[in-house]
């Protein structure tokens, strides 16, 4: 799945993705196991060959806060805290049984000195992560959330169901029994 993936984008070369696949380490976490946790330094970035993560934070009131869901096929990273080199403020949790392919960042540091076209793909998937996270913010601020549910289920519908419905309404903005509610309306 990582070779497809990588060859998607159309820059890189066989080469290049050959060596790429050569420095992954595949990772397995079972439901409930931490890919990363709050306070610790973000060193990798994980493929996700199976499974679904969802990245949370814990604010003063203790209630944890669901904000992003990563499905099979997808790059994830505690991405700002991967940047910086600072601690991550947020947890990334397996919701599901993952396998993992990872890679360390002195590894990625490495591949971006070896060829400009690691450039361009680290520079496209930046671009996509700010995409996403635009998209998530303006139907988080502008969609009610029934039309948010929906989107999910349009674009995760083999995935949805593995997600518990906490995280699921965590996610969406709404509480678990609004949720419940919504499924039924839109399952009629």
């Amino acid at each position: 799945m990582i070779k497809e993936f990588l060859k998607s984008f159309q820059i890189l070369t066989l080469p290049e993705i050959e060596n790429f696949e050569t420095v992954l380490v595949k990772k397995t976490l079972k439901k409930g196991d931490f890919f990363i946790n709050e306070g610790k330094l973000s060193k990798e970035v994980a493929f996700i060959n199976s499974g679904i993560l969802r990245s949370f934070f814990t604010p003063e009131s203790g209630e944890e806060i669901t904000y992003c869901i990563t499905f099979p096929g997808t790059l994830m990273a505690a991405y700002s805290a991967f940047i910086t080199g600072l601690p991550t403020v947020e947890n990334i949790q397996a919701v599901a049984d993952s396998e993992l392919l990872i890679i360390q960042k002195k590894e990625v540091d490495k591949l971006l000195e070896t060829s400009p076209n690691w450039i361009r793909f680290f520079k496209i998937i930046a671009e996509q992560q700010y995409l996403e996270l635009e998209k998530r913010l303006f139907l988080f601020q502008k969609e009610k959330a029934k039309k948010r549910y929906a989107d999910l289920l349009e674009n995760q519908p083999g995935y949805i169901q593995q997600i518990p419905l906490q995280y699921l309404a965590s996610y969406l903005g709404i509480t678990p029994r609004h949720l419940s509610r919504l499924r039924r309306e839109i399952h009629l």
